[in-house]
C-alpha cells in the first residue's frame, strides 16, 4: 500500500511539473511572437491561406469524384435499361424466330454462310456459319424466360456435339435466360464454350460486335475463342 501511494504521489508531482513547464513554454512563445510580430504575421497568413486553399481544393476534388461516380452509375443504369427494352422485343419472339434473329446478328457482324437449322434433332447446331477469319461457328440457342438459368444438362448436350459432331472452332451457347448455373458455366469454361447469358445477349442486340463478346465467355473468364481455321473449299 505504501509503495502504491508513493507511485501515485510521484505521478501527481510529475504531471504538475509538466503542466508548469508547459505553461512556461507557452508564455515564452507568446512573448517571442509579440516581440517578433512583424516577422510572424506574414508566415501565419501564408499558412492560413495555404490551409484554406488546400481544404477548398480537397473539397472540390471530392465533389468531382462524387459527380463522376454518379455519372458512371447513371450511364450504367441507362445502358442496362436500354438493353432490357431491346430484350423485351427479343422475349416476344418464338424460339424459331429467336434462332433466325441470332443468325441475323451473326450476319450483321460479318459472319458468312450462316444457316439456321430451325428443327429438332439438329444435335445442338441451331445456327451454323463462319466468322470473318474463317473459323466455323456453331450456336445453340435457348429461348428461356428472363428469370431462368441454363442447367448443366443443357450445356453437357452441347459440349458433346459442338466439336465432335459439327467440328466447331467457336461454340456459342446463347440464351435469353439471366444466367447459367455454376455447374453449367464451369463446364463451359473447361470445354471452351462461349456462354452468352441475357446481359451479354442484350449488349449484342444493342450493337456490340460478336468478336468482342467471344472472349468474355459468360463471366469474364476464359477465352472461348476456339482455334483459327479456314474452311475447306
Amino acid at each position: 500500500m505504501a509503495a502504491r501511494r508513493s507511485r501515485r504521489r510521484l505521478k501527481k508531482q510529475t504531471r504538475k511539473k509538466l503542466q508548469v513547464w508547459g505553461a512556461v513554454a507557452a508564455l515564452i512563445a507568446v512573448v517571442w511572437v509579440a516581440g517578433n510580430w512583424s516577422m510572424v504575421w506574414p508566415v501565419l497568413v501564408a499558412v492560413l491561406a495555404a490551409a484554406v486553399l488546400g481544404g477548398a481544393g480537397w473539397a472540390l476534388l471530392r465533389a468531382h469524384r462524387r459527380a463522376v461516380g454518379r455519372d458512371r452509375a447513371w450511364r450504367a443504369q441507362e445502358e442496362a435499361r436500354a438493353r432490357e427494352l431491346s430484350m423485351a422485343q427479343v422475349d416476344a419472339l418464338t424460339w424459331q424466330e429467336f434462332e433466325t434473329y441470332v443468325a441475323e446478328l451473326c450476319r450483321r457482324d460479318g459472319c458468312r454462310d450462316v444457316v439456321v437449322s430451325g428443327k429438332s434433332g439438329d444435335l445442338g447446331a441451331d445456327v451454323v456459319g463462319y466468322l470473318a477469319d474463317g473459323r466455323k461457328l456453331v450456336i445453340q440457342c435457348k429461348k428461356y424466360a428472363p428469370h431462368r438459368r441454363v442447367p448443366s444438362q443443357d450445356m453437357q448436350k452441347f459440349v458433346g456435339t459442338a466439336r465432335l459432331e459439327h467440328r466447331a472452332d467457336v461454340a456459342l451457347f446463347v440464351t435469353t435466360g439471366h444466367a447459367f448455373t455454376r455447374d453449367a458455366l464451369g463446364l463451359a469454361l473447361r470445354q471452351d464454350i462461349v456462354a452468352l447469358h441475357r446481359d451479354l445477349l442484350g449488349s449484342w442486340v444493342k450493337g456490340a460486335h460478336l468478336e468482342s463478346l467471344i472472349p468474355l465467355n459468360g463471366s469474364g473468364n476464359g477465352s472461348g475463342g476456339g482455334t483459327r481455321r479456314r474452311p475447306s473449299v
